[in-house]
C-alpha cells in the first residue's frame, strides 16, 4: 500500500505545481530539455546507421572487399586462384578485372581515369555495380569490343553521351621511356552510364575484360581476382590466408586500406555526438533537481503533515521520486516520438530543405553519397530513451532525500 500511496501523493504534487509559475516553468524547461536531447540523439544515431549502411551496400557493395594482384607481371590461371578462393571459408566469391590507369582529356586538361575491365557473369557475384546502371550498358560489358561505361559525373563534366567517343591516353607497353610522346591513344564507345555519387563517379569506368586484356597485351592473364566476404571485418585475414596460400608474388589488398578512413570517421562522428548529446540530456536532467528543490521547499507544510501522520521517510522520498520522474517518462516519450517520426523521414525533410533554400547538404565532389541517409534502430531508441530516464531518476535522489530529511515540528512552526 504505501508504494501506492507515494505514487498517488507524488501524481498529485506534480500536478499541483501549476499552482507556482515558476517551478511550473523550471519543470517544463527539464521537460523539454529531456525531450530535445532524446529526439536529437535518436536523429543522430539514425543518420550514422544510415552513413553506415550505404557505406556497406553502396560503396562497398561497388568497391572489392579484397584483392589480388600480380607484382610486376600479370596474373596467371586465375581461375586456379579462384578455385582455391572458394575453399577458404568465408570468401564467398571471386572474379577476375583488367585495371588500366590512363588520363583522359578534360576542358581543364588532363585527369588520371581507371579503366576496369570486367566479366560481366563474374562481376555480378562480388559487386552491385550492375544496379546503378542499365541493363543494355551491363550486357555491352560482356561483348569483345572497346564499350566503356562511364561515371555520371565524368560524362557530364566531358559531356559525353551515349554513343560518344572517348579517348585513353595510356604509355605504350614495352616502352622504355615515360616520355608524353611514348604514350599511345585507344578510343572507346561510351555505352553508357552508372550513378553511384563521389569520387567512383569521376575516377572510373569499365569496359569488357577480354578487349581490356588486349590493350595490355595479358593474353590469357589477368591484372588481379577481386574477392567478396561474408564478414567485411574478416577481410583482412581471408585475403592474407589465400593470398600466403598462391605461389606466384601478388599484393595484397582489402577494403579496410581503401575505405576503411571512412568507415573509422563515421564510427567516431557518432561516439562524440553520443557523448555530447548524453551531456545534454545529463543538463536538461540537472533542472529536475532544481525544480524538486524547489517543490520540497513549496511542501514543506505538507511533508510535514504527512510525517506527523505516520508516512516513513523512504515513502516520502518515493513522492518526490515518483514527481521527478514523471518529468522524464514525459521528456522521453515526447522525445522519443518526435525523434523516431523526425528520423524516418530524415531523407526527405533534408531533400525539402535543400530545394527550399538552394542549398546542397552533401556534394559528390567530397562525400560517397549526395543525400542524407537514414535507418532508425529500435535499439538505438531503447538505448537512448533508458539513458535519459536512468539520468533523470538519479537527478532526483538528492531532493527526495533532503524532503525525507525534514523536520515536522519546524517546517509545521514555519521556520
Amino acid at each position: 500500500m504505501k508504494p501506492l500511496l507515494s505514487l498517488w501523493v507524488g501524481w498529485r504534487f506534480y500536478r499541483a505545481r501549476q499552482s507556482n509559475r515558476f517551478i511550473s516553468f523550471i519543470s517544463f524547461a527539464s521537460t523539454a530539455g529531456i525531450a530535445l536531447g532524446v529526439a536529437v540523439l535518436i536523429v543522430v544515431l539514425s543518420a550514422m546507421n544510415g552513413f553506415e549502411d550505404e557505406l556497406e551496400h553502396r560503396l562497398l557493395g561497388v568497391v572489392s572487399h579484397g584483392e589480388l594482384t600480380g607484382v610486376n607481371e600479370p596474373l596467371q590461371n586465375w581461375p586456379a586462384v579462384a578455385s582455391d578462393a572458394n575453399k577458404i571459408v568465408g570468401i564467398t566469391a571471386s572474379a577476375p578485372f583488367v585495371r588500366i590507369q590512363g588520363l583522359i582529356q578534360n576542358p581543364g586538361g588532363f585527369q588520371g581515369l581507371s579503366v576496369v575491365g570486367v566479366l560481366p557473369e563474374y562481376e555480378a557475384q562480388v559487386s552491385n555495380i550492375a544496379d546503378f546502371m542499365s541493363d543494355s550498358a551491363w550486357q555491352s560489358l560482356a561483348t569483345n569490343s572497346n564499350n566503356i561505361v562511364l561515371g555520371k559525373g565524368l560524362a557530364d563534366s566531358l559531356s559525353l553521351q551515349v554513343g560518344d567517343t572517348l579517348s585513353l591516353y595510356m604509355p605504350e607497353m614495352g616502352a622504355k621511356t615515360s616520355r608524353l610522346g611514348a604514350a599511345k591513344s585507344h578510343r572507346f564507345t561510351v555505352a553508357g552510364v552508372f550513378q553511384i555519387g563521389g569520387e567512383l563517379d569521376m575516377a572510373t569506368a569499365y569496359i569488357p575484360m577480354q578487349y581490356g586484356a588486349q590493350v595490355l597485351g595479358l593474353g590469357d592473364g589477368v591484372s588481379g581476382l577481386r574477392i567478396k566476404v561474408a564478414d567485411l571485418f574478416q577481410a583482412p585475414q581471408l585475403i592474407r590466408d589465400l593470398g600466403y596460400s598462391q605461389h606466384q608474388y601478388v599484393y595484397l589488398s582489402d577494403w579496410t586500406r581503401t575505405q576503411g578512413h571512412l568507415y573509422q570517421d563515421i564510427q567516431l562522428v557518432r561516439t562524440i555526438m553520443y557523448l555530447v548529446l548524453a551531456l545534454v540530456i545529463a543538463v536538461a536532467c540537472f533542472n529536475i533537481v532544481s525544480t524538486l528543490v524547489m517543490a520540497v521547499r513549496d511542501k514543506q507544510s505538507e511533508i510535514a503533515i504527512l510525517l506527523t501522520m505516520g508516512m516513513g521517510r523512504v515513502a516520502v522520498m518515493g513522492i518526490f521520486i515518483v514527481q521527478g520522474a514523471l518529468n522524464g517518462v514525459l521528456g522521453c516519450l515526447l522525445g522519443a516520438g518526435l525523434g523516431v517520426l523526425v528520423a524516418s523521414n530524415l531523407s526527405q525533410i533534408a531533400l525539402f530543405i535543400e530545394q527550399l533554400f538552394a542549398v546542397k547538404f552533401l556534394s559528390t565532389d567530397v562525400y560517397f553519397i549526395d543525400f542524407l541517409p537514414s535507418k532508425l534502430m529500435m535499439q538505438d531508441v531503447g538505448l537512448v530513451v533508458s539513458l535519459a530516464f536512468a539520468m533523470s531518476l538519479i537527478a532526483t535522489l538528492y531532493p527526495a532525500w533532503k524532503a525525507s530529511q525534514t523536520p515536522p515540528a519546524r517546517a509545521l512552526a514555519g521556520r
